[in-house]
């Protein structure tokens, strides 16, 4: 039987979702570039081709650029200037983008090829699929773009397009971007008139990497639920809290805020099946507010992902360059929409969020600690009329349970220190980041929206965050497993607490101990909150 090849991601003029650019990126799939791109982009071409033909001055395709756009480029030059606008702009420092982030950079871009805004030859186009398809890496430097187009790191992927420049191998060596095409059984691409621009001028880098955020991003706001919904069990076990009053659809319905019914609908289902939705006499009445507001917070970090997901595929099927070539009239029109200011705003405002995710975790954290428990556990019965018997009432467990005598540090190391170092570092990430760019290029360009520095900032964001979460459910986890099982769990919690199980029983040390639980969490989330499913251009 013959195999059926490689999954594929096929590129025409309809429109494609930033989490399909997200899966090729982070697999195998190979591009397809489907007969009504390539129409487009001959026809892209013949309007660029003509504009050269009849001496009209274009910006970057006959002139210098930036300060120098008024500066004509001789047509004897035409050629030798599309090298020299590659190796100028090859100037990126820092370190390099991994695996992932690399084929982004290259897939976003020629998507925006396919769009016909770019001029570029179909052949030119083609070529960039097939250093995806051939597994050719550029080595591209993170730190250089300020977010009006990623002018640094496109001409890293450009440079090994025409020979230059570096590249990974199959192992992680860098190698000359020469040898990468040779091995990759390619010939350096020889660029025409108005190419190099092209190759250069777009925001790639902020576009496809943001792409591989919003997946993690996507992951969070269900992690976060997760967590959420495992400290709720923990607190009705220990303290009398977990009152699910909050959580349900009359309160939802009650006020239309993107994402909270989302949020509070998947708490519901995680904990269904267990013991939380009996009806319970002693429950406290009102839960503290890092509980009991829980879906407004996470309601409003999944609105703002989402935000970012429509900002991504605005540019993503929208058509960025300049010039950009407008097929449809026929001419080359000089304009501002490689600016991505859009994006580089949802990039800053998700941050804010992302600290306000971490400031509720760390408070839950927080009250699941025994000294914190015991305050509560003493205050309840203090206000109570009747003492309640021991292994019931709001403080059953707490003085009978093997957890009982538990001192702060036999949970799972000081990990609540931690939490609280990480919720530091997530609110030092969430300060502007857009705001800095200096003025360049003699004045011209005196407005800059740092997207990329934006985004950096919102990687290192995800990551504390997802550490965070992780050690709200390694506690909550930690205790329900004390707790034992008199109590039924939700049918969601309880598969997340059997997998955390196997990695507390090991008893690691704190950082592993932190990063095996991650692993288990990314695969029982996705068990029982499962992803969206991938866009239909993926076959």
């Amino acid at each position: 039987m013959a195999s059926a090849g490689p999954r594929a991601l096929h590129l025409g003029t309809t429109p494609i979702s930033a989490r399909s650019v997200a899966l090729t990126a982070e697999s195998s799939f190979h591009v397809k570039l489907n007969q009504d791109a390539l129409t487009l982009m001959t026809r892209s071409r013949d309007v660029l081709e003509h504009a050269a033909a009849s001496g009209q001055r274009v910006y970057g395709l006959n002139t210098l650029l930036g300060s120098g756009r008024d500066t004509a480029v001789e047509e004897k030059s035409l050629l030798a200037y599309q090298i020299q606008v590659v190796r100028y702009h090859n100037s990126g420092v820092g370190s390099y983008l991994d695996r992932s982030a690399a084929r982004a950079v290259i897939l976003a871009r020629l998507i925006g090829f396919s769009r016909g805004g770019s001029g570029v030859r179909p052949e030119t186009a083609a070529f960039y699929g097939e250093m995806l398809n051939r597994g050719v890496l550029p080595a591209i430097p993170r730190e250089g773009s300020v977010g009006s187009s990623d002018l640094t790191q496109l001409a890293a992927v450009a440079a090994v397009a025409i020979g230059e420049g570096q590249a990974f191998d199959a192992d992680g060596t860098l190698i000359p971007g020469a040898k990468a095409l040779a091995d990759a059984g390619l010939q350096p691409l020889v660029l025409a008139p108005g190419e190099a621009l092209a190759l250069v001028s777009a925001n790639a880098y902020s576009v496809g990497v943001g792409t591989l955020a919003l997946v993690r991003l996507q992951y969070l706001a269900r992690l976060a639920d997760v967590a959420l919904s495992l400290s709720l069990e923990t607190t009705a076990r220990y303290d009398g809290g977990g009152n699910l009053s909050p959580f349900s659809p009359a309160i939802q319905a009650a006020k239309a805020v993107n994402g909270q019914g989302d949020s509070a609908s998947a708490v519901r289902h995680l904990l269904s099946g267990g013991w939380m939705e009996d009806v319970r006499p002693e429950v406290s009445v009102q839960d503290a507010l890092s509980f009991r507001a829980a879906p407004q917070t996470h309601g409003a970090f999944r609105s703002l992902v989402a935000q970012l997901d429509a900002a991504l595929e605005v540019e993503l099927n929208g058509r960025g360059d300049n010039p950009l070539v407008d097929v449809e009239s026929g001419l080359m029109v000089s304009g501002g929409n490689f600016q991505p200011m859009q994006l580089a705003l949802a990039f800053e405002g998700l941050r804010v969020a992302v600290a306000h995710v971490g400031i509720s975790s760390e408070r839950r954290i927080a009250k699941l600690y025994p000294p914190q428990r015991a305050i509560r556990a003493r205050h309840l019965q203090a206000a109570s009329t009747k003492a309640p018997s021991a292994g019931s009432g709001p403080g059953a467990g707490l003085d009978s349970a093997p957890a009982a005598g538990l001192a702060q540090e036999e949970l799972p190391g000081l990990l609540w220190y931690s939490a609280a170092g990480l919720l530091a570092e997530l609110k030092f990430l969430a300060a502007p980041a857009t705001l800095g760019a200096p003025t360049l290029s003699a004045d011209v360009e005196d407005h800059s929206t740092l997207a990329p520095l934006a985004l950096q900032q919102l990687e290192k964001s995800v990551e504390v965050l997802e550490k965070l979460l992780a050690i709200e459910a390694l506690t909550a986890s930690y205790l329900l497993l004390e707790a034992g099982a008199a109590q039924p769990l939700g049918k969601g919690t309880a598969v997340v607490v059997g997998r955390l199980a196997d990695v507390l029983a090991d008893r690691p040390a704190a950082p592993d101990l932190v990063e095996r639980a991650r692993i288990a969490l990314r695969d029982a989330t996705d068990r029982v909150l499962p992803e969206t499913e991938e866009g239909a251009e993926l076959r």
